[in-house]
């Protein structure tokens, strides 16, 4: 509809005109220098879309656990896991698919050439894994964009000396590794899987193994037989012993003899181990190996259930070790992909790093673990220049994740939840904060966790525990005293933590990778207006 002029809506005078005559050329300039500015500003951020283009996924695919690539990545996520049965195989398998996206494996001992636009990993002990990728624009004293997790888990681990029978079974004797909810290894199928060291044409070897088939279980006692039928009470000691074989499938009348001399070679294991047990690891070393060839173990049991995705709609991820392979998988995937622009990595000014390390559940405190040297020592060397104060400038610089499992809410439990802080399932990924520094999480590290999350679509929750509740913890506190780093703790929500059995959701996979992702294209512009 067309409306009619009014009075005032009339033709303007000469004197009016003139005006307008006079100001043309102003105009003008104001209208070249609005577009001038938006010009640039539409640049800005045409060079933000190019840094965070290509295998970032969309709201759309990230919309939940229907979608068909969180659904992809939960997959990926679960052949990783269960190939991932100790901490050794989860780094053979990190390592694997490092090597397959081009990164050069170095070695500790030895000095490094590092140079910008490369990619490379080193390892600690097998167990720990520390990966990273230098920007094409990088510079000595520039920053490092970290994301970390741990490979270890809660479990059985086998004894030094581990022969054990009763009651015509031979047993096996283990150990308790880390704080896991020790009653749900009961009436599971186990096997064994590790490290071996041997000897071979007069030299020590090590040998990555894994038995790979049900060989031990830990059986229940009846319900009949307890005296308390409404509790249930384990003694470390005595209970959680492994049967391994019966007597009379092993051939014997009595209790398995030992070898009768004990052997002078201290490198002879074969008196501290049962020979159906020893027999099982040569089979798993191959290539003839002997009982005798054996100097020593490092054997872990775990449950030979597979991993899976579950729920009606196909949503619950239920498996070993979530805690922390997630964050093992994620931080590694996500270095990975973020090196898919080419442009933007040319253009990187920071060192993006994955580090995974050994030992988180029984306090770090190893050469492999978050309390050691080791990480400083790699940032060292890549922080070397001109100045001897490189290094401590590059930390000034940086800012770190430490990416491990986090406490969803429980809905049998729900007043074990402080009431306003309930993380859920395909709810984001969660922020931990502990004002008691149980979490290294501060204002400054969540602000920028925040700007980064809304530029990758990913949603965020908030975690707190109660004041009557204890508190768990992380590397994120000990990387972050240790070196100085800024640092904030994150973690996919899941239930069971610890349990032989964990379950988590398959959005967290995808949510978490995306965020990692998008943290290392972005963190040295997000994070430079506020040092």
């Amino acid at each position: 509809m067309k409306l009619k002029a009014t009075s005032s809506e009339q033709k303007p005078s000469h004197s009016t005109t003139s005006q307008v005559s006079l100001l043309s050329p102003l105009r003008s300039a104001a209208k070249s220098l609005t577009k001038c500015v938006r010009s640039q500003n539409e640049e800005e951020m045409v060079h933000t879309s190019s840094l965070l283009k290509s295998k970032l996924p969309t709201a759309e695919e990230m919309a939940g656990p229907a979608s068909v690539e969180v659904r992809k990545a939960a997959t990926e996520f679960i052949t990783f896991l269960n190939k991932s049965v100790t901490p050794f195989h989860a780094v053979q398998e990190c390592a694997t698919r490092l090597k397959a996206a081009g990164f050069e494996e170095l070695k500790e001992c030895e000095q490094w050439a590092v140079q910008p636009k490369k990619k490379y990993f080193v390892t600690k002990n097998r167990s720990a894994i520390l990966a990273f990728a230098v920007g094409g624009a990088y510079k000595p004293g520039n920053g490092f964009s970290v994301v970390v997790g741990h490979t270890d888990s809660p479990c059985l681990r086998v004894k030094p000396i581990s022969r054990q029978q009763g009651d015509k079974f031979i047993q096996v004797g283990v150990s308790t590794y880390g704080g896991g909810i020790w009653r749900t290894w009961f009436d599971r199928d186990l096997s064994l899987a590790g490290e071996v060291a041997l000897k071979k044409d007069n030299k020590l070897v090590r040998k990555l193994i894994n038995i790979g088939r049900p060989v031990m279980c830990i059986p229940n006692l009846a319900i009949h037989l307890e005296t308390d039928r409404t509790k249930f009470e384990c003694n470390n000691e005595t209970n959680l012993r492994p049967i391994l074989e019966s007597f009379a499938a092993a051939g014997l009348e009595g209790a398995p003899k030992k070898p009768e001399t004990a052997s002078s070679d201290p490198r002879d294991i074969s008196g501290e181990h049962h020979s159906q047990l020893l027999e099982l690891v040569c089979e798993a070393v191959g290539e003839g190996c002997l009982p005798t060839d054996l100097v020593d173990l490092d054997l872990y049991l775990y449950d030979t259930q597979p991993a899976a995705i579950t729920g009606v709609k196909e949503e619950f991820i239920s498996g070993a070790r979530l805690d922390n392979l997630v964050g093992t998988y994620t931080a590694v995937t996500a270095l990975i992909n973020s090196l898919d622009d080419d442009g933007a990595f040319s253009a990187c000014p920071n060192v993006r790093v994955a580090a995974c390390y050994d030992n988180e559940e029984v306090g770090s405190q190893s050469a492999q673990g978050a309390e050691t040297a080791f990480t400083e020592h790699v940032l060292r060397k890549l922080a070397a220049g001109g100045s001897t104060t490189e290094f401590e400038c590059a930390i000034g610089k940086s800012m770190l994740i430490s990416a491990d499992q986090a406490h969803a809410a429980h809905p049998n439990y729900s007043a074990k939840h402080e009431e306003n802080h309930r993380p859920t399932f395909h709810g984001g990924i969660v922020v931990k904060i502990n004002h008691n520094q149980k979490y290294a999480t501060t204002m400054t590290t969540h602000a920028v966790l925040k700007q980064i999350a809304f530029e990758a679509g990913v949603p965020l929750q908030k975690m707190i525990v109660r004041n009557d509740s204890p508190c768990g913890s992380t590397v994120g506190p000990i990387l972050s005293s240790r070196l100085g780093l800024a640092t904030i703790d994150v973690g996919c929500p899941q239930l069971a933590m610890h349990s032989i059995r964990e379950f988590g959701d398959t959005s967290s996979i995808l949510q978490a990778q995306t965020l990692y992702t998008t943290f290392f294209k972005r963190l040295h512009d997000v994070l430079e207006p506020m040092l």
